[in-house]
């Protein structure tokens, strides 16, 4: 190489290196900007936030009306003034990330909430709580279970367990993240609290933080996250955790994270805590890392079978039952979605079969001697692991 090749390439090294060290993207204060005008429990609050976060390590750009001296300020005197601003400081870089109220994901993109258990004060990642992954149920979930991963190794996590919370599209996800488990992707599965096990989360599991990720639809994940961060207030204000988290998709590069117009200085502090611990741990590097790993298991080929399998045609004809049977055995693991065209799939092979609900969920029940036929058809049907 040229000598002069060689001194070029130094030069922009360091310039690098400088770039990344002022933006704090590498090691030192990480430098997160907030936006403090919207909040339900006024400015004070959020400049509170602002200042705890400083106290703990964060050099943070406040962007609002007021002042003081921990923080970096930049004046806006409305919403969008603020935003027009936390936008202008993220492309200058002049801040590794940004902490809002609100903002406008694309479609691909969902936020990862990072909670405290009440209860025992373990931490847990909620995939996903705001934005949207897919506009697909179950390929959301899928992609979220991914981001969770990202989010969780991100913050230290090694080797997080994942959980599937029981709600509509949890089966087909766990179908799924079985499939890449098998193919290579490392998942280690999170077992439930509650006698059966599994990785099918109940509502104990999140209260006890079964999982280091809990995996659900974006507005389940955002009514649980609500709930169990205001726990401690009686619902008037979000007073544990470190808010709805970073929006993350696989091609996006922008660190923005969400907290609720009802978030504490607490949990203000804490998102502005988990955003310089992204930067500082390279979560984009995590990020790329996670989605080489899993569309080497042949994540996108799953996550297209589920599309192409929901825009299949309907059959022309109704499916005619056959005769009826006394039904006493059952099989479980079927989202209730599913339910019927389930029953009706075992119809078409000759099996008379009924839908049913039992303590832990949708059931399809069948005569005691067509079980093990039946659940096999169902297998290869896509119903049941």
């Amino acid at each position: 190489m040229p000598k002069t090749s060689v001194q070029a390439l130094i030069k922009e090294t360091f310039l690098d290196m400088a770039e990344a060290l002022e933006s704090g993207r590498m090691g030192g204060r990480p430098k997160i900007a907030l936006t403090g005008i919207g909040s339900e429990l006024g400015e004070e609050n959020a400049l509170a936030g602002a200042v705890l976060a400083s106290r703990a390590g964060v050099d943070v750009t406040y962007i609002g009306t007021l002042t003081n001296e921990a923080v970096t300020h930049v004046f806006a005197d409305n919403e969008d003034e603020a935003h027009q601003a936390m936008e202008r400081l993220l492309d200058e870089g002049a801040v590794a990330g940004a902490v809002t109220m609100h903002y406008p994901f694309p479609i691909g993109v969902a936020t990862v909430g990072r909670v405290v258990i009440p209860a025992n004060g373990r931490e847990m990642f909620l995939a996903t709580t705001t934005g949207t992954a897919s506009t697909d149920r179950v390929t959301g979930m899928v992609q979220g279970a991914i981001y969770g991963i990202i989010a969780a190794k991100a913050c230290g996590l090694v080797n997080p367990s994942v959980g599937i919370l029981n709600i509509d599209g949890a089966r087909q996800t766990e179908i799924v993240l079985n499939k890449l488990i098998d193919a290579g992707y490392p998942i280690t599965l999170a077992q439930s609290g509650r006698a059966d096990g599994g990785c099918i989360m109940r509502g104990n599991d999140v209260l006890a933080g079964s999982a280091d990720v809990m995996v659900t639809d974006t507005l389940t994940g955002n009514l649980v996250i609500k709930m169990v961060s205001s726990f401690g207030s009686g619902g008037t204000y979000e007073s544990l955790g470190y808010g709805y988290g970073p929006g993350i998709g696989e091609d996006y590069d922008r660190l923005v994270m969400i907290v609720s117009r009802a978030s504490g200085a607490s949990v203000i502090s804490g998102a502005l805590r988990y955003a310089a611990t992204l930067i500082q741990n390279d979560y984009q590097a995590v990020i790329k890392r996670e989605f080489e790993l899993a569309k080497k298991a042949g994540l996108k080929e799953l996550l297209s079978e589920i599309t192409a399998a929901k825009k299949a045609a309907a059959p022309e004809k109704k499916v005619i039952a056959p005769p009826k049977e006394i039904v006493t055995c059952d099989i479980a693991g079927i989202d209730v979605m599913d339910l019927e065209n389930a029953v009706e799939l075992l119809w078409e092979n000759g099996i008379y079969a009924e839908s049913g609900m039992g303590c832990t969920g949708p059931i399809v029940l069948i005569a005691d001697d067509k079980l093990n036929q039946s659940a096999e058809i169902l297998r290869k049907g896509g119903f049941i692991s």
